[in-house]
């Protein structure tokens, strides 16, 4: 169970290659986790995933887990949860898509919708109820900035942003009280493969900052956590700048 601090001793990663859950799983193993599960599509990255977090002395298990089939989500999820109790669940799964290519190609589009907001629907409830079954624990999700207000330049994957975060904070609400922590991470431009190849965006942040971010965030048990911090008074001012001052800004 987790200590004082709120730093879990085992961990489910949901999206098992994510760099940025990878940095928190590195993190937290330097801490205090011992148990990691990593979810994802079984694959030689998944494996070499597992392997280098065992280099960090944690006990390492994978199982597949595909965001896109959530009528598995039950099933994969459930095999964890009956190994033994899971102090912390990293929702880190999902995709950034190609806006110019997902405005042509409609399926293309729904597939970013899919996988950020409807995958993350499912097993986000499938992990919830466990928790709360368990009567303990973290749920901690990535979100982004993106969330905060549609942009021309990528409003497809920020919408499903849009509506993961929005989930994210119901459940939260729907959680109080029960034992179940839900925490809504929110990095801006985070330099990643996901990222390789696209103009940096002011205040850009690294995975490892945003494990730093995620590891305070437990300690203080904070809803939302903002990577960089000053990223929370930015976003406060692009949300009241008026629509057509708006689509003018070069963002």
């Amino acid at each position: 169970m987790k200590d004082a601090f709120g730093l879990p001793q085992s961990l489910l990663v949901l999206g098992g290659t994510s760099e940025i859950a990878l940095a928190t799983a590195r993190r937290l193993i330097a801490r205090r986790t011992r148990v990691v599960w990593l979810a994802g599509r079984p694959s030689p990255a998944l494996e070499q995933a597992a392997e280098q977090l065992r280099g960090c002395g944690a006990d390492v298990h994978t199982v597949g887990f595909d965001a896109l089939d959530p009528h598995s989500h039950e099933t994969a999820l459930g095999k964890v949860f009956a190994e033994g109790d899971i102090d912390m669940v990293l929702l880190a799964f999902g995709i950034l898509g190609d806006q110019a290519t997902d405005e042509r190609e409609p399926a293309a589009a729904v597939r970013v919708a899919q996988t950020n907001y409807t995958g993350a629907v499912s097993a986000g409830l499938v992990s919830a109820r466990a928790l709360q079954a368990q009567g303990h624990g973290s749920l901690v999700v990535l979100s982004s900035v993106a969330a905060e207000r549609a942009r021309r330049s990528n409003f497809i994957y920020g919408s499903s942003k849009a509506g993961l975060d929005a989930f994210a904070q119901g459940l939260g609400d729907a959680l109080h009280g029960t034992g179940v922590h839900v925490m809504v991470v929110r990095p801006g431009f985070v330099r990643s493969k996901m990222t390789a190849g696209l103009p940096e965006a002011p205040l850009a942040t690294t995975p490892e900052a945003v494990a730093t971010a995620v590891e305070l965030g437990l300690r203080r048990r904070s809803e939302t956590v903002w990577v960089p911090g000053a990223l929370r008074v930015v976003m406060s001012a692009l949300r009241h700048v008026p629509r057509g001052v708006f689509r003018r800004l070069p963002i």
